[in-house]
């Protein structure tokens, strides 16, 4: 029977799906206030249906191919007998590090004439790979191959076996891995603008430096808003019900590495064609860049600022996040209903709005309603909780759905109060969870370019708005460092997320695990649904 959740718990919930909700609202309002002259002048425009055509698109055909490429990944540095598999593991997950933005300073760099769809389509590729990698190898290491091989036992070969008994177990994390890359890719304002895509987001932010009246961008964001609404509602209709399930309650135990035989030479391909668009074609140029180009001399102190700036931005975003989604997550791990369920659903709310409507929106809110926080830390700091609070919010309810219930019963025998329990055993045992869905907030935060353009304090710039303003005006030499120096820090979060996986590899021909010391690769599935 589960246990009714505490009243104060349920309020602060309540107050966080209402909160996050605020900017989106008054955007709205924002748009309506504009009358239908304005709408028609904005909605009869061709250019916009074909900015929002190709944003779908885009998204679209990114969203498979990771799906396409990224599965075969996961499988191979899980399941196969691949040689040094730690090193891989860490190599296809570093791309992380990487933002679209800067990736497509790298490849327009290195290859001039480099842009357009197709363009973009390989950028965005490249970075956002693992997106789909990790969620999928976190599902791998969790499900029973005894599906698998009663599949075998039926005659069927290991591809087939795989597609029909795991990828459907599987099928959640991968979907959900290709939902936040689809989001990730219709959201996305600094890519496509070095590319010269015409895309719905740059269209926004367009509008919205160039015309005093910005009910036209408003409107434009709603539009965006609606069409990532739109590819969440077919995410989750195309994942259906689909759940994983287990032949015995126990930890799952873990498959003898399949050998690859004649599909070796592919397999090492396909892993160094992946870490070659994704990591070495990025990196390689920003150095050629740094070393050959002329056009500025190294400002050091500008440099260390704007790194300590995004570290900040990225503390000050992570701790927010954090705040925001501990009621949503607890609610929903713990005491699962159908009112936490709504509250998780509405708080939601970032997930599916890309950086450029949730920053504009809140633009209208800090101006209108608190101009005395208007870009301040503060209204950034609550710009980034709205838009990352999913992926705190997924990784707290995941990881403290592992953690038995029975523990906390235990503890309230022995005399600790209901805050005592929640600190000493839940949080306790939920922590690496938790710390792992932070760190990726952290990295997401230090990314985000479009929100912290419009709200961050004048005068203050990070690595990521920095990289922006330099190559905007083509001194790629003088962008390079902050590029390096942008990756360098976001690989370090990207390499501590990666470490479930390697722990793991250490473990291929041990036995079940414990499912408290896994609860590390939890996020993972979790942030991706």
């Amino acid at each position: 029977m589960i246990a009714r959740a505490p009243r104060l718990l349920l309020l602060l919930a309540g107050v966080v799906a209402v909160v996050v909700c605020v900017p989106v609202v008054y955007l709205a309002i924002r748009a309506i206030e504009g009358g239908t002259a304005t709408a028609q002048t904005v909605f009869s425009q061709p250019s916009v249906w074909q900015a929002a055509g190709t944003s779908l698109s885009l998204s679209f055909l990114v969203a498979l191919t990771t799906v396409g490429i990224g599965v075969p990944v996961a499988w191979l540095v899980v399941r196969s007998a691949i040689e040094l598999r730690r090193l891989w593991i860490v190599l296809v997950v570093l791309p992380l590090a990487v933002p679209s933005f800067v990736g497509a300073f790298a490849w327009a760099s290195m290859f001039p004439g480099f842009s357009g769809f197709w363009a973009a389509w390989l950028v965005f590729t490249a970075v956002t790979l693992p997106y789909v990698i990790l969620p999928t190898a976190a599902a791998l290491r969790s499900i029973d191959p005894a599906h698998e091989e009663v599949a075998r036992t039926l005659g069927l070969r290991a591809v087939p076996a795989f597609l029909r008994a795991a990828l459907p177990q599987i099928w959640p994390a991968v979907g959900g891995g290709a939902l936040l890359v689809a989001l990730y890719v219709l959201s996305d304002f600094g890519a496509v603008s070095i590319l010269r895509v015409d895309t719905l987001s740059r269209a926004i932010f367009a509008s919205y430096r160039s015309s005093f009246d910005r009910s036209s961008a408003a409107m434009l964001a709603l539009l965006l808003a609606l069409l990532a609404m739109l590819v969440v509602a077919v995410e989750q209709r195309a994942r259906g019900r689909a759940q994983r399930s287990r032949l015995a309650t126990s930890a799952p135990r873990q498959p003898p590495p399949t050998y690859l035989g004649a599909w070796k030479i592919p397999s090492y391909a396909l892993l160094c064609g992946v870490v070659v668009i994704g990591l070495v074609v990025p990196i390689s140029s920003t150095i050629r860049q740094l070393v050959e180009g002329t056009s500025a001399a190294l400002d050091t102190a500008d440099l260390v600022n704007a790194a300590l700036t995004s570290a900040w931005y990225g503390f000050v975003g992570m701790v927010v996040a954090l705040a925001l989604a501990l009621p949503v997550g607890l609610l929903a791990g713990r005491y699962p209903s159908r009112l936490s369920r709504s509250l998780e659903r509405f708080s939601f709310v970032g997930h599916a709005l890309p950086g450029v409507v949730v920053g504009l929106s809140i633009v209208f809110v800090g101006t209108r309603l608190v101009p005395g926080l208007y870009q301040t830390v503060a209204l950034l700091g609550f710009a980034y909780g709205v838009l990352f609070l999913p992926k705190a919010a997924a990784a707290v309810r995941g990881s403290v759905a592992t953690v038995p219930p029975v523990l906390e019963d235990v503890a309230r025998t022995l005399g600790y109060s209901p805050a005592q329990t929640f600190v000493r055993v839940t949080l306790r045992l939920a922590s690496p969870g938790i710390a792992a869905g932070a760190l990726l907030v952290l990295l997401t935060v230090m990314k985000e370019l479009p929100a912290t353009l419009m709200l961050r304090p004048t005068g203050e710039n990070t690595l990521a708005t920095r990289l922006w303003s330099l190559s905007e005006v083509g001194a790629y030499a003088a962008a390079a460092p902050y590029s390096l120096a942008l990756i360098a820090i976001g690989a370090i979060p990207a390499f501590v997320l990666a470490v479930p996986l390697v722990r793991a590899s250490k473990d291929r021909a041990g036995g079940p695990s414990n499912p408290v010391a896994r609860n590390d690769s939890t996020p993972w599935e979790v942030v991706a649904r």
